[in-house]
This record gives structure tokens, C-alpha cells and sequence, in this order.
């Protein structure tokens, strides 16, 4: 999928007219009923199959709130396929509406800016389901995962159940990620596809329930291992490209703890400085081919990392000082090309300056919990996005080595850091 970008200044890029915000509309049926037609080649490939359970409680008319995993590209489809007739409104990320916005509307999204705040949001979910009698489908995830695992959902996930007050049904993929992982720059694999619709709160029940209850209920059906799931279903992924931009995720190299040497190529991953290599193999273990292995599984290699983050943070050494190339969004007409630039983060947040001294613009840690960060961003590379409601930038590292991952888990152990001195100084 690609995306419209435009080349401009700076000063012209903000001088566009911002966005103007419009209530939800009702997903088009016609629109629906062509997007799962177009759908179901690739879930025919997939073997795709679907079981429901406790379905029967809801009234097929009967609105509610259907929280999916977010795996990969494949899941739009999947939600289509399995929630047919049902019409349902999509939240889903602004720059997917850019150059479409009609038709995503159409097709009944809702825009968000991804971990940025967004009053709107909840008060569009409302007029969904109480105005157009629609259900919801929402990523709690906002993102894709990196490794496997789940990523962290947001504590306000519980008050928004609380207020929609309508059922609350899980949609759980399985074979999706193994099928097209994001590090593997679109490189699809021979796997079947599953999924599992499932009633999971009335709206008694989360009326009963506190915010953080309903949190931790989340949280559980949301721990998942996409990795382990394969190795303990025997899913045999065979292609000669699965190791492909594996280094994306396991940037640090457990041996000679360098960083951003690390390649994935063909079926291995190989650290350019120290030489160990691993392989990956068909059911998704690493084996050391030419030392003792320090991980046999994916998931623990990138906790490792965000351990060595996190003590970096802590030890006041963590910096990311990158050269990017940067394109900014101030409304859905286009993504805007608007120079080279700068981007550092450090226990003060995001800096990010350029286009010739015009821009400089901060973020601080407190901002969010996760990062907005993404491998080969609509076809145009790795990205890391920060921003506020004006503007959103769409920052592309230039420099060597893999810095995306790193900076999401930074991003990540800085904000928990942060909430925890403020819990400490409060007392």
C-alpha cells in the first residue's frame, strides 16, 4: 500500500489548511460488500476459517465494541469476512485517510492520530453506536507488533468500554503474523489463517466492573506469543526469505553487545562485527550456528533489548542522535516531503529540527505511552512518527543501523520512568 506525497517547503507544508473534523457515517453496504469480495482471494490462499463462540448473545442489529489484534495487512479482511452484515465503524490511523478520505469514510472509519490524545475519539465511538446503530472495531494495540508479542494497550481502554456500555466481543487472529511479520518488508509466507470471535463482556458485566479491572481482563486476552504459538502448533514456515530484516527487530547483537551491525538475510541473522550467526528455522527458533546460543527465541532476545534500554535510561547514557529525512501531515489531501533534518531523544523526549532551521519541534517523554513506529511505512521506509494535533512528523532515519525498535522501546521505558518519579514526588 502506498501513500500521496507531495514535495514542498516547510512554510508551505504548514500554511495548508488543517483538518476539518466530521462526525462518523454508517459503512456503505455496497462499499463492504466490494471490499469482501476483493477480500476473499487472499483468505481462500489463507484456508481461512473462523470460530464463534457465545455469538448468539447478541442480536445481529444489536451494536457493540469488537477489540481485534493487530497482526498485519490481512486483518481488515479478516475483520470483514467475519463480521459481515454487521455494519461496523473502523478507528483506524489519519494517515490512512490521506488521498482517500471519502472513501474511507465510506467504508465507515474513524480517524485517530496514533498515540497522540484525541478528545474526539471517544465522543466519534458514541455517535457510532448510539446515533448510527453501528458497532466498533477497534486495534487497542494501535500498532503492529515488532516481535510477536502483544504491544501495550492504553489505560483508558477500560473507561471507554465503560462508556460505549455496549458488548464487548474479542477477535483473535492466529497464523497472521507468521503469515507476513512486519520486519519482513511484505514478503508473504505459506501459512493458514484462523481466527476466534468471542463474547467477552456484557454490558452489565462492564458496568460492574471498575476501569482497571476491566484493564487487567484486557491485558490477559491481549498476552499472546505469536512465536511460541508456532513452534507449539508446528507451523512450518519453509520460505528461503524468513529471516529477512529480522535485524530490524534484533538490532543488538547478545554477543558483542554491538549495535545496528546485526543482518537478516535469506534464513539467517548475522552480526557484521563479531560474525556469530543464527538461524531461524522453519518453526521459528533461533539456532547458533557457530557459538552457544544466548536466545533461542525471538521474544526473549527483544526483551533482553528493552532490558539494556531501560538500563541505559536509568544510567543516563541512552541518546538517539540521527540524521532523517521528514515529511509532515497537516490534513488527508497528501503527506508532505519537506526536507532533511535532525532527530535526538533523550530523558527529555524528542527534538527534532531541520529544513533549514524553520523547524524545531519537542515532545516530551509524558506524551504517550508507545511511539508510532513502523517498518517501510507505505513503501517509503522505516519510520518513527511524533507530533501533536496540528502536525504530525514522519521521521525516516538516514543514518546506519537499526534505530526503530530501540527508539519504540525508549519511548516506552521512559514514559513508565516518568510516571514513576511523578507517583514517587506525589506521594
Amino acid at each position: 500500500m502506498k501513500i500521496k506525497v507531495v514535495d514542498m517547503t516547510y512554510e508551505q507544508a504548514l500554511a495548508q489548511p488543517p483538518q476539518v473534523h466530521k462526525k462518523p457515517k454508517k459503512p456503505s453496504l455496497l462499499f463492504r460488500t466490494v471490499l469482501r469480495a476483493a477480500s476473499a482471494p487472499d483468505l481462500l490462499a489463507t484456508h481461512f476459517h473462523c470460530e464463534k463462540i457465545g455469538m448468539a448473545q447478541i442480536k445481529s442489529d444489536e451494536p457493540c465494541l469488537v477489540l481485534m489484534n493487530h497482526s498485519c495487512f490481512l486483518d481488515l479482511k479478516i475483520a470483514e469476512a467475519v463480521l459481515y452484515p454487521r455494519p461496523f465503524n473502523i478507528v483506524c490511523t489519519s494517515d490512512g485517510f490521506v488521498g482517500k478520505a471519502g472513501l474511507m469514510r465510506a467504508l465507515g472509519c474513524i480517524p485517530t492520530r496514533k498515540f497522540q490524545p484525541d478528545t474526539a475519539l471517544v465522543r466519534d465511538m458514541l455517535y457510532a453506536v448510539k446515533k448510527l446503530k453501528s458497532s466498533i472495531l477497534l486495534y487497542p494495540e494501535a500498532s503492529y507488533s515488532f516481535d510477536g508479542t502483544a504491544t501495550p494497550l492504553p489505560e483508558s481502554l477500560g473507561k471507554c468500554v465503560k462508556a460505549l456500555g455496549v458488548p464487548v466481543v474479542l477477535l483473535r487472529t492466529c497464523g497472521a503474523f507468521a503469515r507476513d511479520p512486519l520486519y519482513n518488508g511484505l514478503q508473504n509466507r505459506r501459512v493458514n489463517v484462523s481466527a476466534e470471535l468471542r463474547y467477552l463482556l456484557s454490558p452489565e458485566e462492564a458496568a460492574e466492573k471498575s476501569a482497571d479491572e476491566i484493564n487487567a481482563l484486557l491485558a490477559g486476552e491481549f498476552s499472546f506469543d505469536n512465536f511460541r504459538w508456532q513452534q507449539e502448533n508446528g507451523v512450518v514456515v519453509s520460505e528461503p526469505f524468513r529471516a529477512d530484516g529480522l535485524n530490524r527487530v534484533l538490532y543488538k547483537c547478545p554477543h558483542c553487545g554491538t549495535e545496528g551491525e546485526t543482518e537478516g538475510r535469506g534464513t539467517e541473522l548475522i552480526c557484521r562485527d563479531c560474525g556469530v550467526r543464527y538461524r531461524l528455522t522453519e518453526l521459528g527458533a533461533l539456532e547458533c550456528e557457530n557459538a552457544e546460543a544466548k536466545f533461542t527465541h525471538v521474544p526473549d532476545w527483544y526483551a533482553w533489548e528493552r532490558a539494556c534500554v531501560r538500563e541505559e535510561l536509568e544510567q543516563g547514557s541512552y541518546l538517539l542522535d540521527t540524521p532523517v529525512s521528514i515529511c509532515v501531515m497537516v490534513n488527508f489531501r497528501q503527506i508532505c516531503r519537506v526536507g532533511e533534518g535532525r532527530l535526538r531523544h533523550d530523558a527529555n523526549g524528542f527534538r527534532l529540527t531541520g529544513c533549514g532551521g524553520k523547524l524545531d519541534f519537542t515532545q516530551k517523554p509524558e506524551t504517550s505511552y508507545s511511539l508510532y513506529a513502523d517498518y517501510f511505512w507505505y513503501e517509503l521506509g522505516d519510520m518513527i512518527c511524533i507530533g501533536d494535533r496540528d502536525v504530525l512528523y514522519y521521521c525516516f532515519p538516514q543514518g546506519n543501523g537499526d534505530v526503530v525498535a530501540k527508539t519504540r522501546l525508549a519511548a516506552e521505558e521512559l514514559y513508565k520512568l516518568k510516571r514513576a518519579e511523578r507517583a514517587a514526588k506525589n506521594g
